[in-house]
């Protein structure tokens, strides 16, 4: 049986034909500009230009799916990544916008056989929020990572 994994985060690159999208939300924008920032810089230091990446601002998370749908359609984008942040309140309004987010997103990605990265964070407090778009762990980082793996595995499943 033959096994096809993403090669080892050390060589991961971001080749020069592939253009990436970033959808981020603007809702809690002191968390998603910080995931932002750490996501553009990794996707520069694995070897994107600016010219490469276009961002997307949308009002909130559950404006994701359609701005990364909306990406995929125009056939520019190799990859999509969607950064947000919901944080649990006291509401159930949480576990509709986390789940309407994540399977809209999913949805993009079967149907244009794209990959989209998930780099919405969905916690229970605002500090885990804010821990997660840190310096020392920024999920950013681990989002622009996975859009350069899959990038990789894409190319090696239709190559």
């Amino acid at each position: 049986m033959l096994t096809i994994s993403a090669k080892p985060i050390g060589s991961l690159r971001i080749a020069q034909h592939h253009n990436v999208a970033i959808v981020v939300s603007d809702f809690n924008a002191e968390i998603t500009n910080k995931l932002l920032q750490a996501t553009t810089q990794r996707l520069i230091s694995l070897g994107a230009s600016m010219q490469q990446l276009k961002i997307v601002h949308v009002p909130g998370a559950i404006e994701i799916p359609l701005a990364t749908q909306l990406l995929a359609q125009s056939n520019k984008y190799q990859a999509i990544i969607c950064l947000g942040a919901v944080i649990r309140g006291d509401t159930s309004h949480y576990e509709y916008v986390c789940q309407q987010v994540s399977q809209g997103c999913q949805q993009v990605m079967l149907k244009f056989n794209l990959p989209v990265i998930f780099g919405v964070l969905t916690t229970e407090s605002y500090q885990q929020a804010i821990q997660r778009a840190g310096v020392e762990h920024n999920a950013g980082i681990a989002a622009a990572d996975a859009a350069a793996a899959m990038l990789q595995v894409v190319a090696s499943l239709i190559n």
